[in-house]
């Protein structure tokens, strides 16, 4: 496949919140996407709703050999699990990418395991929504959005680069590159920290009826506190030295916000607010 064009055949495994929304986003761009996914209803939702042509319940052969683009939608024990279960019967020249939190762990290990003809290009789409499930799939939850392609040296150029496409075919607003170890030391404090804060507060006060009285500073710093446990315990221990250390991190910063306040010291509290307020600046997404 020389380049990812609307004749190119797009085959999603795992049909769930961003598996859907690929789909959605790819089939809104001309191109032909199938779906491998664990349940029938899945497959039907999405038929149902013109984003893929048809899909399967079970990896067959039909499926792998129409495909000459394969995005693995899928928790990452279950892409590593799957690879090494039919991994083998990729045929040459398909290219393979994924939408894993977590890179170090999971890409050696993939492509130790991947046919020499078939290529994995990591991928990292820095979008999502609270709820899981093809129902609440979204292509418009790229727009804005940043997709991080992450190589390492057994990666050809070609491949980089249609990685790169994807994700601007994906209506992604920026597009990165980083490799495996700098992806999971940033993941650990953008991503994963501001996950485990809105957690963490949200179960530091059990009062009954605050939801009578919230503002929208409230919803907004736990809105990602309504959580899927099964997958985010997952990524959380899969990073877990780096994530700790982020974690220790911000445990100093939030005492000596504290220390501020005990001391009554107004003007360091007030620094303190002024730095957080510089560095969030950088971080306003375009306006559409």
């Amino acid at each position: 496949m020389e380049k990812i064009c609307p004749s190119s055949k797009i085959l999603i495994v795992g049909l769930g919140l961003m598996g859907g929304s690929y789909a959605k986003a790819l089939s809104l761009k001309g191109y032909k996407v199938r779906a491998i996914a664990r349940r029938q209803e899945s497959i039907d939702y999405a038929v149902d709703g013109g984003f893929i042509e048809c899909g399967w319940t079970e990896v067959c052969d039909e499926a792998l050999d129409w495909a000459e683009f394969i995005v693995f939608a899928l928790y990452p024990q279950a892409f590593i699990d799957w690879i090494a279960k039919y991994g083998d019967r990729l045929h040459a020249g398909t290219l393979i990418t994924d939408v894993t939190g977590v890179k170090s762990c999971i890409v050696k290990k993939v492509q130790d395991m991947l046919p020499e003809s078939v290529e994995f290009i990591a991928a990292h789409p820095m979008a999502g929504r609270e709820r899981s499930g093809v129902e609440y799939s979204d292509e418009k939850v790229f727009s804005g959005a940043n997709y991080i392609v992450v190589p390492t040296e057994r990666n050809t150029p070609h491949a980089i680069e249609l990685c790169k496409q994807l994700g601007e075919e994906l209506g992604f607003y920026r597009v990165s590159v980083l490799d495996c170890e700098s992806h999971d030391k940033m993941i650990a404090f953008l991503s994963q920290l501001t996950h485990c804060i809105a957690v963490a507060l949200m179960c530091s006060n059990d009062t009954p009826g605050f939801e009578a009285y919230t503002g929208d500073s409230f919803r907004d710093l736990t809105r990602i506190a309504r959580i899927n446990d099964e997958m985010w315990s997952e990524l959380f221990l899969l990073n877990k030295d780096a994530l700790l250390a982020e974690m220790d991190n911000f445990i100093d910063h939030f005492k000596a916000l504290r220390q501020t306040l005990a001391n009554e010291d107004r003007d360091a509290m007030r620094a303190m607010m002024r730095l957080s307020g510089e560095r969030r600046e950088k971080f306003d997404k375009p306006k559409a």
